[in-house]
């Protein structure tokens, strides 16, 4: 029998709160790149056609299909980050939560209950849930996980072609072999968390030598 994973939902709507707002994010594990958040709130009449699930357990071209459907059929989507620089600053996991913060608070995004993926409260003062493998578990949070994984792999794509030495087109900037023999031959860059290890202390270019593809 498949998961329902509109009973969180189903049981919220039922209690009032129209506008629930699943939250998750991307690339907490990446060496480079922002940490991405989304948030969606979705219609309750969404439920008898559009089948969500965890954004990993789903291909490239399905989660790109349904992230276009999420963002013409919900009531309300954001997409939020923060930058490598916020992340060095605040730490990967307080990056992550102020991200999905960002969400919530958004213009226009009034949220009347929030379910957060994760066991972490980002503090606020809405009311909650933390559901752990939530992205599996409900359907708000599974459409925010595919929203956020679409727009940062597109991003670090997009990055991969200005930095195509660290391999950002196939890894989006996970800790990968490719990836670490690019930072030992290459150096970081600006997109590079400096809290991580990075097992370099070259910068991208100190150099010369690199002319490109």
């Amino acid at each position: 029998m498949d998961l329902d994973r509109y009973t969180f939902e189903k049981q919220l709507w039922s209690e009032g709160y129209q506008r629930v707002m699943g939250l998750d994010e991307v690339g907490r594990g990446c060496l480079c790149g922002p940490v991405v958040a989304a948030g969606v709130i979705l219609n309750p009449e969404m439920e008898e056609n559009l089948s969500l699930k965890d954004s990993k357990t789903i291909k490239k071209s399905g989660r790109e299909a349904l992230s276009t459907r999420i963002k013409n059929e919900a009531l309300y989507w954001t997409i939020q980050s923060c930058s490598p620089a916020e992340i060095d600053e605040l730490n990967i996991l307080h990056a992550s939560l102020k991200a999905m913060m960002k969400c919530a608070e958004s213009d226009a995004a009034a949220p009347g209950y929030l379910l957060i993926d994760g066991n972490k409260s980002p503090g606020t003062m809405l009311p909650h849930t933390c559901l752990v493998k939530g992205d599996n578990r409900s359907a708000s949070i599974a459409a925010a996980s595919i929203l956020a994984k679409v727009y940062r792999d597109e991003l670090m794509v997009k990055l991969h072609e200005t930095y195509p030495v660290y391999g950002w087109d196939r890894n989006v900037g996970y800790p990968t072999k490719e990836h670490f023999a690019g930072l030992e031959k290459h150096g970081y860059t600006d997109h590079h968390r400096m809290s991580f290890k990075l097992r370099t202390e070259k910068k991208f270019g100190s150099t010369g030598k690199f002319v490109g593809k």
